[in-house]
């Protein structure tokens, strides 16, 4: 079972991630945490330098994602999967569609082409969206943010709605849910739908 999570940087993504991981293991499953960028030695110093570096031109970001995720897939993902793992992920391929293919303009089939060869075609099983507006994501972050956090509140809009879009396009795989929900009630949700398979 591959797991994602997506939303706006202060959506609350990491926090269910980390919640429904536990409620995972108590049912006795194996479960890998990992997240992008980053997850694997390569990916990490890739994370720095994208998240910390000065300018950097949409295509040069969307492509060091791309290679972060391609080594992620590689080392991490694909090995943890064909042990019978579960494997929850903060962020993935749709974060690249959704902050450069959309919120930036490099066009959503163009940047997902670019991924789907990175991953090799691996996608999740399900995605797990977090819905809050622009505002209030922003209000929940720390004041130390890294590049892409510090964008403007109409970049964040435009990235809120790209997510939305998405929901739409891949409606069998992306699950929209309120992220201004209890935590514990959301990954209660989250862990039923996984059960469930619904």
């Amino acid at each position: 079972m591959f797991v994602t999570f997506e939303g706006l940087d202060g959506s609350g993504k990491t926090t269910q991630l980390r919640l429904v991981a536990e409620l995972l293991r108590e049912d006795g499953r194996d479960v890998v945490e990992t997240r992008e960028p980053g997850g694997t030695e390569l990916g990490e110093r890739i994370r720095d330098l994208v998240l910390h570096a000065g300018d950097v031109a949409p295509w040069a970001e969307a492509a060091l994602f791309a290679a972060s995720r391609a080594q992620h897939v590689t080392k991490v993902i694909r090995p943890a999967l064909g042990r019978g793992a579960a494997v929850l992920c903060d962020r993935y391929v749709d974060s690249s569609l959704a902050y450069q293919g959309i919120a930036r303009g490099l066009g959503l089939e163009n940047v997902l082409a670019l991924n789907l060869t990175a991953v090799d075609g691996l996608l999740p099983d399900r995605t797990f969206l977090l819905l809050v507006d622009a505002p209030t994501a922003a209000a929940r972050m720390d004041t130390e943010r890294d590049r892409i956090e510090r964008e403007s509140i109409a970049f964040q809009k435009r990235v809120d709605g790209a997510y939305r879009e998405l929901a739409e396009r891949y409606p069998e795989r992306i699950v929209a849910l309120d992220g201004s929900l209890p935590p514990e009630t959301l990954a209660e949700r989250i862990h039923d739908s996984l059960r469930d398979g619904s």
